[in-house]
């Protein structure tokens, strides 16, 4: 071949390689954090503090949109990231239902399984709470009183894993609740209204009236620093051992380059003091487990549900 030939070749490859857009390096736009619940409880607060150092680290808009279920739970707000383009400008900070039992439940926009996490980060201190005038102190006496009084759960949505989990409690005790109904928020003024007996929420969001309601048992994996006579509910039925958590997700065709971004501003802000400061004022445990382990972790926790769902079929 002629030297002038291979010359007019690579000129032409060249011209080519210049007229063609750059591929933009992400993030090169706003980045919005799906959280499905109102602004406040612990995975809110922590999310927040990852979108500030999302946006001190690379220098663009990132914000926390809070997408409330209205007694759907989180899948609305996991519909839109769903259905969202998978480029990592929209991220879901989710906890174990949407990714447990997301795909399960008839929800097409979520069906098969559409998100893989990119870590999780939070374990909830979640309680089970009554107020503080009412005639039971413990799970065993609130079993009791409920095979002869009609008693009102509320919580945030009848397929979330608090739920199945004090649901399958009182299966395994001998009771029902006399009616149940779900809410965008559970707090001090729940239970102080009247409009449920019974509460499944997180310490944070009863914090306020901790001295006005009575604790009868948490569902975590270990007992609640705040709270250390609380018992787990483990502790009381060895079958519904279970934590929970919340942590951020990706659609699965997000490129690696992207969750690796996330990854690595969410590790640091996890570590960072105001985390610490946090888990210590709520009794929530603040960690960071990378994508292989968070991924074992869900496996896990499908089997345990599972296990439930058969409590209660």
């Amino acid at each position: 071949m002629k030297k002038t030939s291979l010359f007019g070749g690579a000129l032409a490859l060249t011209l080519a390689a210049l007229a063609m857009p750059a591929l933009a390096e992400y993030p090169e736009k706003p980045v919005s954090f799906i959280v499905p619940w109102p602004p406040g409880d612990l995975e809110d607060v922590l999310t927040r503090m990852i979108a500030e150092d999302f946006a001190a680290e690379y220098g663009v808009p990132a914000a926390v949109v809070n997408k409330p279920g209205g007694g759907g739970g989180p899948f609305p707000g996991a519909i839109e990231v769903a259905m969202a383009p998978a480029d990592g400008y929209t991220i879901g900070s989710f906890v174990p239902a949407v990714s447990v039992i997301g795909h399960e439940i008839g929800i097409d926009e979520l069906s098969p399984e559409k998100f893989d996490p990119v870590g999780i980060f939070l374990t909830y201190p979640f309680v089970i709470a009554a107020a503080a005038d009412a005639p039971y102190s413990s799970m065993a006496e609130l079993a009791a009183y409920a095979q002869g009084n009609d008693v009102a759960l509320g919580h945030f949505g009848d397929v979330l894993p608090p739920t199945q989990v004090t649901k399958a409690f009182a299966a395994n005790a001998g009771f029902a609740y006399g009616s149940d109904a779900a809410f965008d928020a559970l707090d001090c003024n729940t239970l102080a209204s009247g409009d449920a007996d019974v509460i499944n929420t997180t310490l944070q969001l009863i914090l306020p009236c901790l001295d006005d309601v009575k604790v009868l048992a948490s569902i975590t994996g270990e007992r609640i620093g705040l709270i250390p006579d609380t018992p787990t509910v483990g502790e009381l039925d060895a079958s519904l051992g279970v934590a929970l958590w919340n942590g951020l997700f990706v659609h699965k065709d997000t490129p690696q380059d992207v969750r690796d971004k996330i990854a690595a501003v969410a590790m640091k802000t996890m570590a960072s003091d105001r985390a610490k400061a946090l888990a210590a004022d709520t009794g929530a445990l603040v960690y960071w487990l990378d994508a292989a382990g968070s991924a074992a972790l869900i496996e896990g926790d499908k089997a345990t549900m599972a296990h439930i769902g058969s409590i209660l079929e």
